[in-house]
């Protein structure tokens, strides 16, 4: 039988940086990972809305016209949802959710790393069109036949290989949590005791397994199609192009949910600490968040009350979709309750919370509206749905997404954000979105159709197209103060403490910065808000269940970043071999081969991790005290 070796903490130091995330399987460190590579992303796809906004500035305008404003428009789209939103999630996720829980890391760190990389090379593969001329331009939705290659070339076959790619690692992702949060929870902390974060993770992690396989069938159809002769979607040979607007909204609708219900678990974390309050109404909070996942798939109807699909299935759904409200409602007025009667300390954190509770029942009106069969008839194409779609996703998940940045900072990176960057990063992005998007409901109204490059003069929407456009730029004037914050941070910043705001919850308890291992000894949880109770009891630390003992921790491995590499690889050689030459098609089976040779190390090396020696831990803890 195989030994797990003891690594001298000299000898686990010793990698270099780049050597050190390329094969990480720590969750804090992919963490970071996921962070950077979905900020990137999040000013890729901010230029693209950029690019987008100059050219309707004007009527007539011919800045970005017709293919390259439809390229534009599809990876915008593809990039928000898919290469920003999920991954700066799962940067949070993977940050904190293992310390909220008491966890030394999540259940397999192997599949998390995997993940990562999957979704690394996926986002690759979709922009590599960029490079080989054909970019995908059907619209983000993918919608048939215009995705087919008569129509859009060979574009569209980046957006499936790459999605294909990046949703497995999602899939995984949403498994690996599950069985985290199930499993690896500290002795003490029943399921009524887990923080709103956990929850909103776990059960958006179980949207994922149940929603992703739809679209995972729908894109080896799309890819069927495209590159090997398929006509399942091809009406000329005997195709359905609705089949795939079911699978793809069948997933989609489910897709809002799994970014917006871990953003409501933010705010539930963000608000109680800066409202020095607990959390209004929680038993309510679990109850709504898994009604709203349920009614979750429901609902995916509503995308499609113009294709004709009756007045029976129109009703039902238009039903379901005005009851899903219900439950965010509920979550709405306990969030304002929370905050009823607190001490508020208008953090920059709280303010990004403030302001997501305005915009979101402005995106959840109009939502309403929509929900309405003959209402969405006249608002379906217009920017109309332009402007609530972004009032609920940006309104919703980017704000959290920055509220969870400039609170979760400190654990993540051991320093603080700068609060009066921060406060102005918030008032340009808050302001200029606003101008952006509320006034597009409007040119919805007035008649505007979206995903139209340019618009005659004399139809009215001059003026609102350009106040519409400067709001663009000041949202990316609030972003640029956002990266210069984080420059000056890392340059200027002090040192961070292990509690700056005085927290709630578990991963304050934890030394800064984070050890490897977490916590030396796992922690005890005897309530709610266990790092709250303790201080209210006058106990300095955490309880806890065990005494210091040498701790296992997994080996770093380059296989997930291999494995991933090759599986790209593959992507590749399929859609070169219909775009270029047939040789190509040698390239994709190689690629398969090496996917299954590293599959096969994987299996049969034996592999049992490490210990960290207990002297060590017991230095490294006399260093600093948890809380």
């Amino acid at each position: 039988m195989a030994t797990v070796a003891v690594r001298a903490e000299s000898e686990r130091k010793k990698k270099s940086m780049l050597w050190d995330y390329l094969t990480t399987v720590d969750h804090k460190k992919i963490a970071h990972l996921y962070f950077w590579t979905g900020l990137f992303y999040f000013l890729l796809g901010g230029l693209e809305a950029l690019l987008m906004r100059t050219q309707l500035a004007f009527p007539l305008n011919t800045f970005l016209t017709g293919k390259s404003y439809n390229e534009v428009l599809t990876m915008h789209g593809t990039t928000m949802i898919f290469l920003v939103a999920m991954p700066l999630l799962f940067a949070l996720m993977n940050a904190v959710v293992p310390l909220m829980i008491g966890a030394r890391d999540l259940a397999f760190p192997y599949v998390n790393a995997l993940s990562y990389w999957l979704y690394f090379f996926g986002a690759l593969v979709m922009h590599i069109g960029f490079l080989t001329g054909n970019v995908p331009q059907g619209g983000w939705t993918g919608y048939m036949p215009l995705s087919l290659p008569e129509y859009s070339g060979f574009g569209m076959s980046y957006y499936a290989m790459g999605l294909q790619l990046s949703g497995l690692g999602t899939l995984l992702t949403g498994i690996n949590f599950v069985a985290t949060i199930v499993n690896m929870r500290a002795p003490g902390m029943t399921y009524m005791r887990m923080p709103l974060f956990v929850w909103t993770t776990l059960i958006a992690s179980i949207l994922i397994m149940f929603a992703f396989p739809p679209l995972t069938a729908g894109l080896f159809l799309m890819i069927y199609d495209q590159l090997f002769g398929g006509q399942v979607f091809n009406v000329a040979g005997g195709g359905n192009v609705i089949l795939w607007q079911h699978l793809f909204w069948i997933f989609g609708h489910p897709e809002v949910y799994i970014v917006v219900l871990p953003a409501f678990g933010i705010f539930s974390e963000v608000i109680p600490v800066f409202s020095r309050k607990r959390l209004f109404g929680y038993p309510a909070m679990v109850v709504a968040t898994a009604l709203i996942a349920f009614f979750g798939f429901m609902v995916w109807v509503h995308h499609m009350f113009t294709v004709g699909l009756g007045p029976l299935a129109n009703g039902i759904f238009a039903v379901m979709t005005t009851i899903i409200a219900v439950p965010t409602g509920i979550k709405i007025f306990n969030w304002i309750a929370t905050m009823w009667g607190g001490k508020l300390r208008m953090t920059t954190a709280m303010h990004w919370s403030v302001g997501f509770i305005f915009t979101f029942v402005m995106g959840g009106v109009t939502g309403v509206m929509m929900a309405l069969p003959p209402a969405d008839y006249q608002y379906h194409d217009t920017y109309f749905i332009v402007a609530h779609f972004h009032y609920t996703l940006i309104g919703g998940t980017v704000f959290s997404i920055f509220a969870g940045a400039y609170y979760w900072w400190p654990k993540m990176f051991g320093r603080l954000l700068n609060e009066t960057l921060g406060k102005i990063h918030f008032w340009f992005f808050f302001i200029g979105f606003h101008m952006t998007f509320f006034i597009q409901h409007f040119l919805g109204l007035w008649g505007m159709q979206r995903r139209v490059y340019t618009y005659l003069p004399g139809q009215g929407f001059d003026l609102a197209n350009l106040v519409s456009t400067i709001g663009a730029y000041l949202m990316a004037i609030g972003v640029i103060v956002f990266a210069i914050n984080i420059v000056y941070t890392f340059v200027k910043g002090k040192p961070a403490p292990a509690d700056p705001w005085d927290g709630r919850t578990l991963e304050w308890a934890t030394k800064a910065p984070v050890p490897e291992y977490n916590f030396a000894r796992l922690p005890l949880i005897r309530g709610i808000d266990a790092l709250w109770l303790e201080k209210m009891a006058g106990h300095k630390e955490m309880p806890v269940i065990e005494d210091y003992h040498d701790i296992h921790m997994p080996n770093s491995t380059v296989l997930p970043f291999l494995m991933s590499l090759t599986l790209a690889i593959a992507a590749l050689g399929f859609i070169w071999k219909e775009e270029f030459n047939h040789a190509f098609l040698y390239m994709g089976i190689g690629g398969i081969v090496l996917t299954l040779l590293v599959m096969f190390f994987r299996s049969v090396i034996d592999d049992e991790g490490y210990h960290i020696p207990k002297a060590e831990i017991e230095r490294e803890e006399m260093k600093g005290v948890s809380v």
